[in-house]
């Protein structure tokens, strides 16, 4: 066994660091746990949120502190600049896998978040070879992660922290939406993968056929995708449907609220990785009915309820079966809480330390090999990058297209 005053630093990188999101969440927990055991431990990253950026170092400090025994743990979700650095240095590697929505979700929606799918698709590839071991954070991830052809893999679980929902809920959103009235609720980022539109129509269907006085409550930050809150504004006029509640990004006190007032969690979501906001109606104690697809199954583990079709009466139907039904609805919280209570019973730290351990001892992966001026073209786009950002006008007038002849190292 490895003694704390010999162990390797075991350092994270990622592009960026979110306040509340749940790769933030996992790297914030990740290295905890690996300081508690004794290992130095920072997170480099391009940006991070304000709030976190004391707890960051610049992704650049990698090559400074880079040794062959260290350990990287390169959370994949998108190509990055970060990424590119972690590839060319001699530390042996984890990659954690966090899924990347397929590129066609956002197409004629976000043309940039296309070619940055696309390209971090492909460039998943090139760690195949790279990586000691390769980590899923849901078994649905490690199995893409295998047919990408990743010859070792693992899943790392998510064990999602709920003490954000324990904050004393906002009075006034609680006040103005609990009086008895019935409130579906839906959590998530407001992008096309989580197909906000059939949720909207659902909820048309169900307010029409069974429940008039039911609101919908949308709760998620729409930053980026501006063109597709306004879709969805628009279906609501041409469904005249009233009652629609688009929130946006929330604090913790109303989010609390949101989930306090809410009869039932509703989603619709196409393609998700593992999908943290189903287990936080688990843990508010709201029954959920979400569309069986991609890691939701999974992440469910056979509580909730699961459907299929899309078609707005079944779903509407659901919905009013589990809310008209007091015992129905009992039985599928109780159920929830066996899941949960057997996701908390997974030991996170000791899955992750055991990990590290097992890397440790294994076989190094053979050196990959880089461009012999890989790093002289990084100083080079380093220096595009400064400029692009202090004199964009300037920038733009470079003789070649960005994404062409300026594509980083």
């Amino acid at each position: 066994m490895t003694t704390p005053s010999t162990r390797p630093a075991v350092h994270q990188v990622l592009a960026t660091l979110g306040y509340g999101d749940a790769i933030g969440n996992e790297a914030l927990a990740i290295q905890t746990a690996l300081r508690l055991a004794g290992y130095p431990s920072d997170i480099f990253v391009e940006t991070a949120e304000t709030r976190l950026e004391p707890l960051t170092r610049d992704y650049r400090d990698l090559i400074d502190v880079s040794r062959p025994d260290n350990i990287l743990l390169h959370h994949f979700s998108l190509g990055s600049r970060a990424s590119r650095i972690a590839y060319a240095l001699p530390d042996r590697m984890i990659l954690i896998y966090h899924n990347i929505t397929p590129p066609e979700y956002f197409m004629g929606v976000h043309k940039d978040l296309v070619r940055q799918c696309y390209s971090g698709r492909r460039e998943l590839m090139a760690y195949v070879n790279r990586c000691d071991l390769a980590l899923g954070d849901s078994e649905f991830n490690r199995q893409e992660l295998e047919a990408f052809g990743f010859p070792r893999s693992a899943v790392l679980p998510v064990v999602p922290s709920f003490d954000h929902l324990n904050e004393p809920p906002d009075r006034t959103l609680i006040s103005e939406f609990d009086d008895g009235r019935p409130n579906i609720l839906f959590v998530g980022r407001v992008i096309p993968n989580k197909r906000i539109e059939d949720v909207i129509r659902f909820f048309h269907a169900y307010k029409i056929k069974h429940e008039p006085e039911a609101r919908l409550l949308l709760v998620g930050s729409h930053s980026g995708f501006e063109s597709y809150l306004a879709s969805l504004f628009h279906l609501i006029a041409t469904l005249s449907v009233p009652d629609v509640h688009i929130l946006g990004h929330v604090s913790n006190a109303t989010l609390t609220a949101c989930y306090d007032v809410a009869d039932l969690f509703l989603s619709a979501s196409e393609h998700e990785g593992f999908c943290v906001p189903l287990m936080e109606g688990f843990y508010k104690r709201i029954p959920v009915v979400a569309y069986a697809a991609a890691a939701v199954p999974a992440t469910m583990a056979g509580a909730g309820v699961l459907y299929e079709s899309k078609d707005p009466r079944h779903v509407a139907s659901l919905i009013d079966t589990v809310l008209s039904n007091p015992a129905l609805e009992t039985e599928i919280v109780r159920n929830q809480d066996v899941v949960l209570d057997r996701l908390h019973a997974e030991d996170f730290n000791a899955t992750l330390l055991r990990t590290i351990e097992q890397v440790q001892q294994s076989p190094r992966c053979p050196p990959v090999e880089v461009r012999q001026d890989f790093w002289q073209r990084f100083g080079e786009w380093e220096r595009l990058e400064e400029l692009r950002l202090s004199r964009p006008s300037a920038f733009k007038a470079l003789p070649f297209a960005p994404g062409g002849g300026g594509e980083s190292p």
